[in-house]
């Protein structure tokens, strides 16, 4: 009897201990449900897109290539900044004290413009961040929950098998003590089984607001992108290649790695919807995406310090 005590005194703090510790997850998802990621306003950012006739606004400004790559080209013209660009080849032309002010005011211009598109880039690659570290919690709630769920379900199995095995040496009647032994230890091998879910616990997860799903669907304009970086992320001229835009080669990735090259269950997926139940494989593809594009996002950098050097070498 003493060792059934014990037995069931261990049994006791392990569960207890179990659900304090999902008592306190329950208590903090409540603060996940709604995004803290998004901008407190909404900026009316201007509807007009860059042209994405690429070769004929290179062609048009092939006197700009001696000094420009092909890439600073079209960003300039993405910042409607051209103008000023050959203003500036102009002026260089004259020495004069005058002509140099006015160059200087040129560039102040541009570099403005300039200044404003990497903020942008700072404040996309930020929301990303956000997100990613949003559905990161999310996703160890739900992996803390399968834990816990597999821990609780793997204690009953060794305590049933423990407690059949203590009554059986106590009940001397050969016939009972074959019952409970039996008893145990299909009890012990149904809490077992049990174990064995591979899809786990699901959670409700809200992202009204849901960058992914506009990469995904990849319009010709998106509300919820600053129009530079939209141009930036889908002018097939801005990537490695140039035969693919950054969007188009993220979502190829995405269709082979998340999606096992099924575009159907891809356009169904809960991740490109407001929001749903989620399990946690998902939860971490989520993740892994907006991280994804968190880097895609920060690599548009490299074309603006290329272009500022360009920039450069006309200035002196």
């Amino acid at each position: 009897m003493k060792k059934l005590f014990y037995l069931f005194a261990i049994f006791s703090l392990i569960t207890s201990c179990v659900s304090k510790k999902n008592q306190a997850i329950k208590q903090n998802i409540l603060t996940l449900r709604d995004s803290y990621c998004k901008a407190p306003f909404q900026y009316n950012y201007s509807k007009k897109l860059p042209s994405y006739n690429s070769d004929s606004i290179i062609s048009a400004n092939k006197d700009l290539k001696p000094m420009f790559s092909d890439q600073s080209i079209l960003i300039l013209n993405a910042l409607d900044n051209l103008d000023e660009v050959h203003k500036i080849m102009e002026l260089k032309k004259d020495s004069s004290l005058a002509s140099q002010v006015k160059v200087l005011q040129l560039k102040t211009i541009i570099n403005s413009k300039i200044t404003i598109s990497l903020t942008e880039l700072d404040a996309v690659a930020a929301e990303f961040d956000c997100e990613g570290e949003r559905v990161a919690q999310i996703g160890n709630y739900v992996d803390n929950l399968n834990d816990s769920k597999s821990n609780k379900l793997i204690l009953y199995s060794i305590v049933a098998g423990a407690a059949a095995s203590i009554a059986g040496g106590i009940v001397k009647d050969d016939a009972w003590s074959s019952v409970i032994d039996i008893g145990g230890g299909a009890l012990g091998a149904g809490f077992g089984l049990a174990t064995l879910n591979p899809k786990g616990k699901k959670v409700e997860f809200v992202h009204t607001r849901n960058l992914l799903r506009d990469i995904w669907r990849e319009k010709l304009e998106s509300p919820n992108f600053p129009p530079f970086i939209w141009y930036m992320y889908t002018e097939k001229k801005f990537s490695n290649k140039e035969t693919h835009s950054i969007i188009q080669s993220m979502k190829e990735r995405w269709l082979h790695y998340q999606f096992d090259d099924s575009k159907i269950e891809a356009d169904k997926s809960v991740i490109f919807s407001d929001g749903g139940y989620y399990r946690a494989d998902d939860l971490h593809n989520r993740a892994a995406m907006l991280n994804q594009m968190q880097s895609a996002t920060r690599t548009i950098n490299q074309n603006i310090n290329y272009l500022l050097l360009d920039l450069d070498k006309l200035i002196l």
